[in-house]
């Protein structure tokens, strides 16, 4: 599954923006967020819409679709849930 594009990531602007604002999260390079120097967070265009890969516990991604505003606040609220942990 290949990396997001330029145009889907700036379809889900308004989301970047809000990961943006997690203090332990660092953008490391468009829509690619890193956890404590590690990779954690990127998207991928699929023909059944957009995903996230989240790297929640050990080495693999947990895939999230994000197409709906709901699927999009359901993955905020498991990253936030998780960083609380990592505090």
């Amino acid at each position: 599954m290949k990396h997001a594009s330029a145009a889907t990531l700036g379809r889900i602007e308004p989301l970047l923006a809000t990961l943006r604002a997690r203090s332990l999260l660092k953008e490391k390079s468009l829509g690619v967020f890193y956890l404590r120097g590690k990779a954690f967070l990127h998207f991928h265009d699929d023909p059944s819409g957009i995903f996230a890969g989240v790297r929640l516990e050990g080495a693999d991604f947990t895939r999230f679709r994000i197409a709906t505003t709901g699927e999009r606040k359901a993955l905020l609220k498991t990253i936030d849930q998780y960083l609380a942990m990592k505090v």
